[in-house]
């Protein structure tokens, strides 16, 4: 059976006025900034099953089997083990990485993480959508800071020409005077153009982090193009409206453009420097990953059965499209449990759905 989700709007100060509020029939613009609205069964958010007036996390706590499937429950528990959002990116997002399912489950039992599950990540775009992901070539790095001409900077620099990025980002998060060292970036910045590190110092001033566009490679998408986030992976968000699909988790480690505090000892245990983001290309509608936890579907104008057994979360993003027979115009959202027999998609819009990877999509990792 399908049915109707309500789903809760999450209100950050980096997210759009515009863009989940169109998107979902509201007053545009919003009061408030809307960063994301997330859709699943995560207790700090889950969705609302509409008919059932009930949430999908407690739903799932009184019948595992019966709303994710056998599948589902003898892998992961009784858990959804993903959770689905609109991400709308109006300021860039503090830089971050998250742990392995190994590190968390370990970094869990010493207190160090909120759960024991990793997060890994993949974003779709459905606007243009820009973000900083996975480090440059230290060479490339070193060339990029020396030509700043910051003398302060000059340890970084020979970090990098050494290649010991880990060292360089030590360096910089552990920076005495900070603000200082931010000015003169500021100025040889402006000197060259590079436009997003004024734009971030101008929201940091004391966050040597506002060099990250010189440390890391940046990913431009366009709408239907995917890029996934493993374990390890250093990156922040810079802009742009898309559909987000992560591991069922909370485990996160800051890197800077935050407020919040830094480990910096976990951030660079768990930080690879040679680790980069994957460009995932969907065959036959879905972009497999090289993790368990999560594919996402995405079809324009289907005309598709999907084999059941698996518990799916699906949003209209564009035009309508029946689901079931039951009509989900732009915006709006349905949950179809592991036990119900397969579920039909017909129209003219697009639509995106998630689930589980199946065994088998695993040892896949995209293009």
């Amino acid at each position: 059976m399908t049915e109707l989700l309500s789903n809760p709007v999450k209100h950050y100060a980096w997210g759009s006025h515009t863009a989940i509020a169109t998107l979902t029939g509201r007053p545009s613009p919003s009061s408030e900034p809307e960063a994301e609205m997330w859709l699943g069964a995560h207790p700090s958010g889950p969705s609302l099953l509409v008919e059932r007036g009930r949430t999908l996390d407690e739903a799932i706590a009184d019948d595992p089997e019966g709303e994710l499937g056998a599948e589902t429950l003898a892998r992961f528990g009784a858990r959804l083990p993903y959770l689905l959002k609109l991400i709308a990116v109006d300021r860039v997002l503090s830089l971050q990485v998250h742990p392995s399912a190994e590190q968390a489950e370990a970094g869990h039992a010493r207190g160090i993480y909120v759960d024991a599950y990793p997060k890994p990540e993949l974003i779709c775009a459905l606007t243009p959508f820009s973000g900083l992901a996975g480090f440059r070539a230290p060479e490339e790095a070193a060339r990029l800071l020396a030509e700043l001409e910051v003398a302060e900077l000059e340890p970084v620099v020979a970090r990098l020409r050494e290649g010991d990025t880990a060292g360089a980002l030590r360096l910089l998060l552990e920076w005495p005077e900070r603000k200082r060292l931010v000015e003169a970036v500021v100025t040889a910045a402006e000197r060259l153009g590079h436009d997003l590190v004024t734009r971030l110092a101008e929201q940091y001033p004391d966050d040597p982090a506002v060099l990250a566009p010189l440390l890391m490679n940046r990913h431009d998408l366009r709408p239907g193009e995917a890029l996934f986030l493993g374990a390890g992976v250093l990156h922040a968000y810079v802009s742009g409206f898309g559909v987000e699909i992560m591991g069922g988790s909370d485990n996160v480690l800051r890197a800077g453009l935050t407020s919040k505090p830094i480990d910096v000892d976990e951030l660079l245990r768990v930080t690879d420097a040679a680790a980069q983001p994957l460009r995932v290309e969907a065959v036959d509608g879905l972009y497999s990953v090289p993790v368990p936890e999560f594919a996402l579907g995405r079809l324009e104008a289907p005309d598709r059965r999907l084999e059941g057994g698996l518990p799916r979360v699906l949003v209209c993003t564009a035009g309508e499209v029946a689901v079931d027979g039951r009509p989900l115009r732009a915006g709006e959202s349905a949950f179809s449990s592991g036990s119900a027999g397969g579920v039909e998609l017909r129209g003219p819009g697009t639509i995106f759905w998630a689930q589980p990877s199946r065994v088998a999509d695993v040892s896949g990792h995209g293009a």
